[in-house]
């Protein structure tokens, strides 16, 4: 949809609205793949992201390529895919940074017709926790996973980051999940 006319857009949208179709658009292939043998101005190739989504259309980021001859780059890091859609929409708002974890998350698992992932008493227990403060954070930042949990089992472990500072009358270290200092200079 990013290299159709506006006016057949704009009848497109609310028909996909209608039709409760899952739009997925995948940034790191996609603004990759697409217009690349165009001349410039390129294409970027990712669809509408706003429109859809004012339309009330669920739009989830993906990746689609990992590793393979289309794209070798791909990592199936779903932290990734966010931080690169904001900046390829491109959409640097507050609401549009955390929008962009839901769109890995909740919209994500709503496009493959899974439960919502919510954190919630009697929902899965299978979830990443991140060394972030917020949905926000998480995607600017891409911070160290803590914990992969799945059905209530922890798979993986990393310790958490811990920034140490030399700078007179700044604290030695900062406690990574509230950035309070641990220790004075």
């Amino acid at each position: 949809m990013h290299s159709m006319d506006n006016y057949y857009a704009s009848k497109l949208v609310p028909l996909i609205a209608e039709a409760q179709v899952h739009i997925v658009p995948n940034p790191l292939i996609n603004i990759t793949l697409q217009g690349r043998s165009d001349t410039y101005p390129r294409r970027r190739g990712l669809t509408r992201v706003p429109e859809l989504r004012a339309a009330g259309v669920n739009v989830a980021f993906g990746q689609d390529c990992a590793m393979d001859p289309w794209y070798p780059m791909g990592s199936a890091d779903m932290l990734e895919v966010a931080h690169m859609g904001v900046h390829a929409v491109p959409m640097t708002s507050r609401e549009a940074m955390a929008w962009a974890f839901t769109s890995v998350t909740v919209n994500g698992a709503a496009a493959m017709g899974l439960p919502d992932p919510t954190l919630r008493e009697g929902g899965p227990a299978s979830m990443v926790i991140l060394q972030a403060r917020d949905p926000i954070e998480a995607v600017r930042m891409k911070p160290t996973r803590l914990a992969v949990i799945r059905q209530g089992r922890v798979l993986a472990e990393t310790p958490p980051k811990v920034t140490r500072l030399s700078l007179p009358g700044r604290p030695v270290a900062l406690d990574p999940a509230s950035y309070a200092p641990l220790a004075e200079d």
